[in-house]
């Protein structure tokens, strides 16, 4: 009689002493979905586990520091495939906060050069997300109150495609003219070309999260009466011109990602259903992946935060349309991720607070998942066996 197991066949009357070693090893039988390989394009991901745009607050005028080597090189050496530097303003108004890290203008370049020098040399992928605040621009850092900021305080007058601010007490942003428009376009597509000057292998716009892009995409920010806003082919203008701007300057065989906020839990707002149809014509315009996040955009919104939250719309959009997708969100264990890209809800795993807590968790999860990765060779001795 034979069994079968996987893609062997054993005959039950042999003793399995006699078989080859290789076949009963368990590693030959136990092998983990999140660590193996993904090629998108021309790049190949050593396994599933990308590191997220994380803001550290941190640049100075736009310009990397030292913290930045070491927060992006450090989650190389822990064993993500894909580091995603965190949101890169396209302009000195498009910042968060003024100290976030920008890439407006070429004496940037340098830093980030030896940066992601550093992260390639760890068998890691450098990824940016380039992107553009809008009314949620011009706030202090996390650890200063993240207080609206004016002109007396280091801020500046914010832009949004309506002049309807986050907060109902706060100055309200200047609507974007179609003159102000154009200068995005131009800033998205001046800035991807430094990116690839500084030698980024995968670009992410952004498009969620309620920055300029997903104040455009949503009826709850945009109230435009123009080509750019009411339907929803006028809402996805912007984004899609924007993406023309890009692919014009970054190469077509690297790999292309756009973020999105699925939904912005809050009534008569942007839903999962025009999240499929945004993702079905990024698809067919040549967009690579779409990381699918939720929420930001209006101070209401009302999330259900629990382990994977986010993760059914990954799911849809992967299925329904059928491209590539990121899932994010209260994902913290090796199981967990590992059950996420193994039942096929999604391609990638994207950790962003995991990674702050442990800077070398992709290690730790390939111990738990009994995958044999690759340790950084000055840490070899303390592999965990």
């Amino acid at each position: 009689m034979f069994v079968k197991y996987g893609n062997l066949n054993f005959n039950c009357k042999q003793s399995l002493v006699n078989l080859p070693l290789i076949s009963i090893s368990k590693h030959y039988f136990m092998s983990s979905k999140l660590f193996s390989s993904l090629q998108i394009k021309s790049i190949t991901l050593k396994n599933r586990i990308v590191i997220s745009p994380m803001c550290q607050y941190s640049a100075q005028d736009g310009f990397a520091t030292d913290w930045h080597l070491v927060h992006l090189g450090s989650r190389a050496t822990g064993g993500a495939a894909l580091i995603i530097q965190e949101a890169t303003a396209v302009s000195p108004e498009g910042r968060i906060s003024p100290e976030d890290l920008g890439l407006w203008k070429d004496e940037h370049i340098e830093k980030l050069q030896s940066i992601n020098h550093f992260i390639s040399s760890q068998g890691a992928i450098p990824g940016i997300q380039l992107a553009h605040a809008g009314r949620k621009a011009s706030v202090s850092s996390p650890w200063n109150g993240n207080k609206k900021l004016d002109e007396s305080q280091v801020g500046w007058n914010t832009v949004a495609p309506s002049a309807v601010g986050y907060h109902d007490d706060e100055k309200p942003p200047i609507s974007l003219d179609l003159s102000g428009i154009q200068k995005v376009i131009v800033d998205f597509k001046l800035a991807t070309k430094r990116a690839k000057l500084a030698g980024y292998k995968v670009l992410e716009i952004h498009a969620a999260h309620g920055y300029l892009l997903h104040q455009f995409l949503s009826p709850l920010s945009n109230f435009r009466t123009d080509s750019y806003g009411g339907s929803f082919e006028n809402r996805i203008h912007l984004l899609l011109e924007i993406l023309e701007a890009v692919q014009s300057e970054w190469p077509a065989d690297l790999p292309l990602f756009v973020r999105i906020s699925a939904t912005d839990w809050a009534e008569g707002g942007w839903n999962i259903e025009e999240s499929i149809r945004l993702s079905t014509i990024l698809k067919d315009k040549g967009v690579d992946l779409i990381d699918v996040s939720s929420g930001g955009l209006v101070s209401h919104q009302k999330i259900p935060l629990e382990p994977n939250y986010q993760v059914p719309f990954a799911e849809r959009i992967k299925n329904e349309v059928g491209i590539l997708t990121g899932a994010v969100g209260l994902i913290t264990e090796a199981s967990q991720a590992e059950s996420i890209v193994n039942s096929a809800k999604a391609d990638l795993v994207l950790f962003a607070r995991e990674s702050l807590r442990n800077p070398y968790f992709g290690l730790h999860f390939a111990k738990a998942l009994e995958a044999d990765v690759q340790w950084p060779k000055q840490y070899d001795r303390a592999k965990i066996k």
